[in-house]
């Protein structure tokens, strides 16, 4: 039988016993871009050679000066503004990135489901190489990297205080998206604020960084970030759908 709270209870009152929970319990889209990004580093660094390697970047990185350097209007010019964040730098670089997009996308894409969740990586994406291209125009250096999207994540995680529902199996961001006030009163959301304000900063000093480091383009982080905090309530389900899944 069945309580009021939907607990299940034998018929001597004691609750059955729960499986365990999976370790790695992610959402099918983000298991699918976590996928793709591995999929692509591996192509790049133990199938193709050197040229297919220079072809990879040429097309589908983000590279400002393609945009103010006079080039024809041509496929990569639509399209590398997407396709940058499935490349990046190294194992290190992607390592940490999907970790984080783990950690950070699958509580987001629980609660706003994959839909929704594909068209805030759309528009992160956009966000983070679009504040990248103000800010270097003219730069011929290739931007590769999910961190502006993944930076959208932790900014829309902020706005939820980083309140998770463990319900139904599946962690999701719990709650409405908070209003401003309500985020610069919470002492969890402005420590994280605070202290991925300061590593940006640090990063885009370069300070720590070893001689010949790649340049990392904190900026695109900013951008992404900006839209996930303040925008995060244009991909949440409809009132009457959170209505049910609030309560």
């Amino acid at each position: 039988m069945t309580d009021q709270m939907g607990k299940e209870h034998d018929e001597g009152g004691r609750e059955p016993p729960r499986g365990r929970e999976p370790i790695f319990n992610l959402p099918p889209v983000v298991v699918a871009f976590i996928g793709i990004c591995v999929a692509v580093h591996l192509v790049r660094l133990y199938v193709a050679g050197p040229a297919f390697e220079q072809f990879v970047l040429l097309n589908f990185a983000f590279i400002p000066l393609r945009y103010t350097g006079g080039f024809a209007i041509d496929l990569p010019w639509l399209t590398s503004p997407l396709t940058y964040a499935f490349l990046h730098g190294g194992w290190a670089h992607l390592t940490v990135n999907m970790i984080w997009l783990a950690a950070f996308g699958s509580p987001l894409a629980n609660r706003i489901g994959t839909r929704r969740f594909i068209l805030f990586w759309i528009a992160t994406v956009l966000a983070a190489v679009g504040l990248h291209f103000v800010l270097h125009p003219y730069d011929a250096v290739p931007l590769v990297g999910a961190s502006g999207a993944i930076s959208g994540m932790m900014g829309a995680a902020a706005r939820f205080a980083f309140r998770i529902d463990r319900r139904a199996g599946k962690a999701g961001f719990a709650g409405p998206v908070l209003p401003l006030n309500a985020v610069l009163r919470s002492r969890t959301a402005m420590t994280f604020l605070a202290v991925w304000m300061v590593v940006n900063l640090v990063v885009g000093l370069g300070m720590g960084a070893g001689p010949g480091a790649p340049p990392i383009a904190w900026e695109a982080h900013i951008g992404g970030f900006l839209v996930g905090f303040f925008f995060v309530k244009a991909f949440m389900p409809a009132e009457k759908n959170l209505a049910s899944q609030d309560h």
